[in-house]
């Protein structure tokens, strides 16, 4: 089983790559639990229900034209397309791809103290179905 450390992810939002100013990125990905459990069961069950998924990436912010600010502020609570990969190469079964529509429903382009750097923390929510791609 390979490990790796990730250092390289690629995020592509609204086909525009910002992976050179992501500090971090996570994929949430969940389903609703369904109680089904019924008279005479001695064990609750349950059965997967709706899924849902989001993104939440902390970006460095960079004012400049075609960078952070300039591609998220325009697209807030737009349905855009969401690229996110482990590393910035090929598709592949260890480098996997998810992929989906998703609306940025937070964005902070401002916030830091003195002497920080400016970060810019982004929320994407499902707008349609997350798929995984190894190819």
């Amino acid at each position: 089983m390979s490990k790796i450390v990730l250092n390289d992810a690629s995020v592509v939002i609204n086909n525009v790559d910002l992976s050179d100013h992501v500090q971090s990125v996570t994929i949430n990905y969940e389903s609703e639990l369904q109680d089904d459990t019924c008279m005479g069961d001695s064990t609750r069950t349950m059965l997967g229900g709706l899924k849902n998924w989001s993104i939440d990436v902390e970006f460095a912010q960079d004012f400049a034209a075609g960078e952070v600010d300039a591609t998220l502020f325009s697209i807030v609570g737009s349905s855009v397309p969401v690229v996110v990969k482990p590393a910035s190469g090929a598709v592949s079964t260890t480098n996997p791809s998810y992929s989906g529509t998703g609306v940025i429903g937070s964005y902070n382009p401002m916030g830091n103290s003195v002497g920080d750097l400016a970060t810019a923390p982004v929320t994407i929510a499902a707008a349609g179905t997350l798929t995984r791609a190894t190819s």
